[in-house]
């Protein structure tokens, strides 16, 4: 029996290779270019966007992702300043800011209340998010920006801005604007990408269709808005967190009750973001050929066993491609609101 496993075991290495291990920084690096000569454009006409930061939380991992941002802004000639308030005065910093027309971009670290209630409704956070207007909001996560991804409508300027029995309609036309999408789900996809998983030869938007995916996170900050985008560019996505399992196709989200081991053996995308250093991706059930992308801040996988299985791209960190998202999601405000004509920012 071992034999016979040995032999199967180097008859999959030698269909799919040896597993490889992928560095953020190498999928990062061609962003950070096109992000450096769009601001050296920009400077030319006198632009140079200020990103600012506001951090209400205290949390290390919080801090060392803006100290992440700060350095990488720096290097590429963006303008950071990093802003830290009580959470008792973040409201009014916020406030500041949005009125500030020198500010072009702004970000909240999150959590900064959790699940306190606002005095608005809701909870505190989600009123911060939705505080923070459609020119500024560089991290996507805005109504407006939510809405729109989860309708799958990648333009801001394709809704009319007349109202029509309080309802928002639709002008018909192609916009020019693009849609901000949230910096950690973007960087997947772009990491997607970059490991050839989008099909070039599908029409955008059917770009995943046919592949199964699976996402263990469904928070509302990364997990259910990377789900949706990846169903809304054609995948079968399997999200996945301690209140079940849901799979979600483009506008539909239904409750699964397929096991976790057979979704895993079904699918060749594997997404990990448990922020808990118990969690631990059952590397057994990991097909040969796959693509496994940890999000999470804690190693949601025993490295040394998964890359024991043939044809495995591991990437194992993705803060450098979400740093490099942050930038042209500024770039992107800068493009549509702040600077007339503007440099492009590309897809």
């Amino acid at each position: 029996l071992r034999s016979a496993n040995h032999r199967f075991a180097s008859l999959k290495m030698a269909e799919f290779g040896p597993a490889e291990k992928v560095k953020a920084d190498d999928i990062a690096a061609p962003f950070r270019e096109e992000i450096r000569t769009t601001i050296a454009n920009l400077k030319k006409d006198g632009i140079v966007p200020l990103l600012v930061g506001f951090l209400a939380n205290g949390d290390v991992a919080a801090k060392k992702y803006a100290e992440w941002t700060g350095k990488a802004c720096e290097a590429d000639g963006i303008k950071f300043e990093l802003r830290e308030v009580a959470k008792e005065e973040l409201e009014d910093a916020l406030m500041a800011a949005n009125n500030d027309p020198t500010v072009h971009g702004i970000m909240i670290y999150y959590p900064c209340f959790g699940a306190a209630p606002s005095f608005y409704g809701g909870s505190m956070d989600d009123y911060l998010r939705d505080t923070v207007p459609v020119e500024k909001d560089v991290e996507g996560l805005c109504h407006t920006y939510r809405t729109n991804l989860y309708r799958n409508i990648r333009y801001v300027d394709t809704m009319s801005r007349s109202f029509s029995g309080g309802i928002e309609t639709p002008t018909g036309k192609k916009g020019t604007k693009k849609c901000l999408l949230p910096c950690t789900p973007l960087a997947i996809i772009k990491i997607l990408e970059h490991l050839k998983v989008y099909d070039e030869k599908l029409p955008m938007g059917d770009r995943m269709h046919g592949k199964n995916v699976v996402v263990i996170n469904r928070s509302e900050i990364v997990g259910r808005p990377l789900a949706a985008m990846l169903a809304n560019d054609g995948a079968d996505v399997y999200s996945i967190d301690l209140n079940g399992v849901y799979i979600m196709r483009r506008g539909k989200m239904v409750e699964c009750t397929d096991k976790v081991e057979d979704i895993l053996a079904k699918s060749k995308i594997i997404i990990t973001g448990v922020p808990t250093k118990d969690y631990r991706l059952p590397t057994q059930h990991v097909q040969p050929g796959s693509m496994v992308i940890n999000i999470s801040h804690f190693k949601n996988v025993d490295e040394e066993e998964l890359l024991k299985v043939p044809g495995v791209k591991y990437v194992p960190l993705v803060g450098k491609v979400t740093v490099a998202m942050l930038e042209r999601n500024l770039l992107r405000l800068t493009q549509n609101f702040h600077s007339g004509a503007a440099a492009n920012v590309g897809n």
